[in-house]
């Protein structure tokens, strides 16, 4: 008889199958739909008759499992593991889980992700709607910064490299002002304050000076040129503005000095001299397409020939240089009379709005803040000078000249006052005035005078923003440096001994304080030898 060999069938694509094989069973394999037996080529089919009694045992073989080939669907796995319960269902779930909602991002698919800087050179990431504006953004990261003051904050634009920043209007949205940046730089946002958005509605004949005004200008129907600057200003526009400007040269280091009209229609240049005619206009830029810069560090990036530098720049990217403008004013009056020209004919009505909508907000808020329980509300315009003087009471001064004499006399008897908050016998007055200033938003240690100016400048030109700093040039001595009519004005503060005790003035002796604390309070209320009282400290901000 025949002996059979055990046979393997050969691997073929496609599904197989495992059976148990030993005595009375046979392995078979699904090859093109259809079953055959496992037999050597060419051997004949010999029937399978049980095994007898008598014959020796046979060992049955376990269950061969045979690895299954790849599908069309790629890799199969099968496992005899049940599957393990998990035992925290509710962190699988976002929408489940109080903990990590704020780590995740939101379910709607029209929230993005910003990244927004501090002032301290920290910076946070905040989610925003697709639509959201400058405005929806800082009252979003002064809710999270927990800011006392809710007023007056900006969005900066910052471009490092190439010195040049400008704060986002209100109505601006923010993730279409990020699709302009290019990928490569390094342009990014700052969370900054800014008192001198809207200043020029304001004070406008200080942003609009009468000798910037083109005399094409329409003064000729009996009012003056302040009546017509209020007027336009009113309407959403702004008188044509005209006057001499340095240009800076494409790739080049020179500048020129040029005699350029701002209209509605946008920058010209006069081809000769300060002729306005039309055969020697020539049209410098459009103002639909077009951002406005200052620039920082002027004089050592572009070696311009005064500080007072800004820059109209395409918003599209990516730019030619000779797209970019850079021009020159003479003062700080100039350079603001023409950036806010640009504002007002680029922006119209909306700049207006804007204002009317910050002032509300602003009205609002304090109103708020400022309740009393019996329903009345405190300002500043309720405050009058007072006579104590009298055996009677106190009385009201209507007198100016007399108002005048009492706020004098109220320095002269400022240390005497309080003279009583330092005279713990236990407390050094040494050590609370060399101190106390240290943790007051207003101290900014020991920066420069350009600094400080640049500080200034950057939170807002307005009349009374001010900060306190380290001197320089003379040890022990501090300066306060403010803001009047768009210029910076510094003011230093001497110690002086008396009676054993430290103090510190900015007259000579005329008023002295314990500390700088008590000289910020004293001039909030009382101008004293300053032309303006203090109102806006220039602070920090920190996210």
């Amino acid at each position: 008889m025949e002996t059979l060999e055990p046979f393997l069938p050969p691997s073929h694509e496609g599904d197989t199958m495992e059976v148990e094989a030993g005595a009375g069973a046979f392995q078979t394999e699904a090859f093109g739909g259809s079953e055959r037996e496992a037999a050597p080529s060419g051997a004949e089919a010999l029937p399978l008759a049980p095994l007898g009694a008598d014959a020796p045992s046979v060992r049955r073989s376990q269950p061969i499992r045979i690895a299954s080939n790849r599908r069309k669907g790629g890799w199969s796995f099968s496992s005899s593991v049940p599957a393990v319960p998990n035992p925290f269902p509710e962190l699988s779930s976002p929408a489940k889980s109080p903990v990590l909602l704020n780590s995740l991002p939101p379910q709607s698919s029209e929230k993005h992700l910003i990244k927004v800087n501090g002032e301290d050179g920290h910076s946070r990431s905040v989610w925003v709607s697709r639509r959201a504006t400058a405005r929806d953004v800082c009252h979003m990261l002064v809710q999270a910064a927990h800011c006392s003051d809710q007023e007056n904050w900006a969005l900066l634009e910052h471009h490092p490299s190439l010195g040049l920043e400008r704060c986002l209007e209100d109505h601006e949205v923010v993730l279409d002002v990020q699709a302009t940046w290019s990928l490569k730089g390094d342009t990014r946002l700052v969370f900054c304050k800014n008192y001198a958005k809207y200043e020029f509605f304001r004070k406008p004949v200080l942003f609009f000076p009468e000798s910037m005004i083109s005399d094409s200008a329409d003064v000729s129907k009996g009012m003056t040129s302040s009546e017509l600057v209020q007027n336009l200003l009113r309407s959403g526009t702004c008188p044509e503005i005209q006057g001499f400007l340095h240009l800076k040269e494409p790739s080049r280091k020179s500048w020129k000095k040029v005699y350029f009209f701002l209209r509605r229609s946008g920058l010209y240049s006069s081809t000769k001299g300060s002729s306005k005619e039309p055969r020697h206009l020539q049209c410098m830029a459009d103002l639909e397409d077009l951002n406005l810069y200052s620039v920082v560090n002027s004089r050592k990036l572009y070696g311009a020939p005064t500080d007072f530098t800004f820059c109209i720049k395409p918003s599209r990217n990516p730019i030619r240089v000779q797209d970019r403008k850079i021009l020159c004013a003479e003062n700080e009056q100039t350079r603001t009379c023409w950036m806010s020209a640009f504002r007002l004919f680029k922006y119209g009505k909306q700049l207006q709005y804007n204002y009317q909508l910050s002032k509300s907000t602003s009205q609002s808020s304090k109103s708020e803040a400022s309740k009393l329980p019996d329903g009345k509300s405190k300002s500043e315009a309720s405050l009058v000078a007072m006579d104590f003087s009298g055996k009677a009471g106190g009385r009201v001064i209507k007198n100016p000249m007399e108002a005048k004499c009492a706020e004098r006399e109220e320095g002269q008897a400022w240390r005497r006052r309080e003279a009583l908050r330092c005279s713990l016998p236990n407390l050094s007055s040494t050590a609370r005035a060399s101190s106390i200033h240290n943790s007051q938003p207003w101290f900014h240690g020991g920066v420069s005078r350009k600094e400080a100016e640049r500080l200034i400048e950057k939170q807002g030109l307005v009349d009374g923003m001010f900060l306190i700093r380290e001197s320089q040039q003379h040890e022990q001595c501090f300066v306060l440096s403010m803001c009047f009519q768009l210029k910076s004005k510094h003011y230093l503060v001497i110690p002086c001994d008396k009676g054993g005790r430290k103090y510190f003035t900015i007259d000579d002796g005329a008023t002295v304080f314990l500390d700088l604390l008590q000289l910020v309070e004293f001039h909030q209320i009382n101008r004293g030898i300053l032309p303006v009282c203090l109102k806006h400290p220039c602070v920090c901000v920190a996210l």
